[in-house]
């Protein structure tokens, strides 16, 4: 089956939220039975996902797994993990999985050859043998990239900051507006600073950018192009464009057509990472993430994390006009996860198109947002509380700190608290009252998820667990997540505009009127040559 909507229990869906919003349906209602949160709870290595708080019942529940029965999804899962190219609109296999299998089991020899020159690497940088152009120890290593080749490992190396092993300090570069790179540069020295460049082509124009802007301020300080050998290092399947910028050859890292972008963090892109939190947390970050891949590959449907989350999404997405959800981590370590995961799901699910070439008949991706908690309650949680739009919440939550502060512990347990306060309030509401501005109707569904602490084998499990879920959602909806042509048409307009913004010849009549006079504008501010 291709459409969703075919499927008898597509049918039975819309029967079951019709019933749900005519009845009055009260949330908090599900709780009168004692066993709720056993029979809509599930449980994996250090992992807890808490569904009980969502507009479910067994019946729906069980609709939703047919659902998925009917759109073949267990055959799905299984063809990527076997290495079907079901990247059909690339003709291309989606194998990241593959890059978390453990070495001693791994038949991929190419996977196996990079993290050994991955360590060798880093125990170069680490161990002060690395030298640069004078001589001296690095200090900074600034990756530039963007997209997976930033949101990636600069979760990572944020999240995992309490396992940091090098001494050197990790910068990002990803934007092209040059005052980021003036930013991280600013205090950095030539001598001592070497370069990750991360781009799968080595042509992403943000990242070309930014990289030629790098090489003429090592060079400038250093005059000698030999520099560039000692303080660049390249993760590209484009090998022939890094050795032609000045790469060593010894310094470029391979990465596979087969894996994608937003999940390359495992692969050489994830270099950073091992560089921040050494190698033996980088394989146990992949660990933790293989654990999740046979959980997610292993389990039956009723007792598959990924499977759940996703359908419940499709659930409210195609029957409760849900447009958006958010993320709220109640951990200041987490903090890039919801810009990690805007990426992972809105590149992957915004689509129109069936894997058949055909347009979608009904909704497909969200908006995905968030920030963390306790933040983000003096910010939107107003309108989750007390708005008209439907948005359904994840929290993840750490239950032990690794905080070595005064009053860790006490700390914590208001964060704990407030994490689980507002999931119950945005469930329970306070209907009662009297006055209509203080009334909070609740009945607002969110998930938990929580980890027993934040650790490299625990994060790995995370995301691959929304990595599978996003798997999951495209399934049910026939579309790939795993092309992205939709961004390809602003990058090629962008070229155009570029031409007109620099150029002293007659404007465009190509242009619309909106777009000349922005040039205009903008012509006008520019600072003449």
């Amino acid at each position: 089956m291709t459409c969703p909507t075919q499927s008898k229990a597509w049918g039975k869906l819309r029967k079951f939220s019709e019933s749900f919003k005519e009845r009055g349906f009260r949330l908090n209602s599900l709780f009168r039975d004692s066993s709720r949160f056993s029979r809509f709870s599930l449980s994996h290595n250090h992992l807890t996902l808490d569904y009980s708080k969502n507009l479910l019942d067994q019946e729906t529940l069980k609709a939703l797994f047919e659902l998925s029965a009917d759109m073949r999804l267990e055959e799905s899962i299984e063809a990527m993990f076997e290495g079907d190219r079901i990247n059909t609109s690339e003709d291309r296999q989606v194998l990241h999985t593959a890059l978390r299998i453990p070495a001693n089991e791994n038949p991929h020899n190419e996977v196996k050859d990079c993290l050994q020159r991955m360590e060798i690497m880093v125990n170069r940088i680490h161990s002060g043998k690395w030298k640069g152009f004078s001589g001296k120890n690095i200090k900074d290593i600034v990756n530039i990239g963007i997209g997976g080749s930033d949101l990636g490992p600069r979760l990572v190396c944020d999240a995992l900051e309490d396992f940091k092993v090098g001494e050197q300090n990790l910068h990002f570069v990803s934007n092209v507006d040059p005052s980021h790179f003036d930013e991280v540069i600013s205090e950095l020295n030539p001598e001592t600073t070497i370069f990750i460049v991360a781009s799968k082509s080595f042509k992403t124009p943000e990242t070309a950018l930014n990289a030629a802007i790098a090489k003429k301020w090592l060079l400038e300080a250093s005059d000698a192009p030999v520099a560039i050998e000692k303080h660049f290092i390249a993760i590209t399947s484009n090998k022939n464009g890094a050795i032609d910028f000045g790469v060593a050859e010894d310094n470029v890292f391979p990465v596979w057509d087969w894996v994608g972008g937003r999940y390359s963090v495992w692969s050489a892109i994830g270099l950073p990472v091992a560089l921040s939190v050494g190698m033996e947390s980088f394989i146990a970050f992949h660990a933790g993430a293989h654990s999740m891949d046979r959980h997610f590959q292993e389990e039956s449907a009723e007792k598959n994390m990924p499977v759940i989350m996703a359908l419940i999404t499709v659930w409210y997405n195609a029957f409760f006009n849900c447009q958006s959800s958010a993320v709220v981590p109640y951990s200041h370590r987490l903090k890039e996860l919801p810009f990690y995961l805007q990426q992972l799901s809105m590149e992957s699910l915004g689509k129109s198109v069936t894997k058949e070439n055909d347009q979608v008949s009904i909704n497909t991706g969200e908006i995905l947002w968030g920030t963390v908690g306790t933040n983000s309650q003096h910010s939107y949680f107003q309108l989750l509380h007390q708005g008209t739009q439907f948005v359904p919440i994840d929290f993840v939550a750490i239950a032990k700190t690794r905080s070595k502060s005064v009053d860790h512990n006490e700390m914590h347990n208001h964060l704990l608290a407030n994490c689980l306060s507002q999931s119950l309030a945005l469930m329970k509401g306070n209907s009662e009252s009297e006055e209509a501005q203080k009334k909070v109707t609740g009945n607002k569904p969110s998930n938990t998820l929580l980890i027993d602490e934040l650790n490299p084998f625990n994060l790995g499990c995370l995301i691959a667990l929304y990595e599978h879920k996003v798997f999951v959602q495209s399934i049910l909806w026939n579309i790939n997540a795993f092309d992205q042509w939709g961004v390809e048409l602003g990058k090629i307009i962008s070229k155009d505009i570029y031409k007109e913004l620099t150029s002293t010849d007659n404007e465009s009549n190509e242009l619309d009127s909106s777009t000349k006079n922005l040039i205009k504008l903008i012509k006008r501010n520019m600072p003449h040559k």
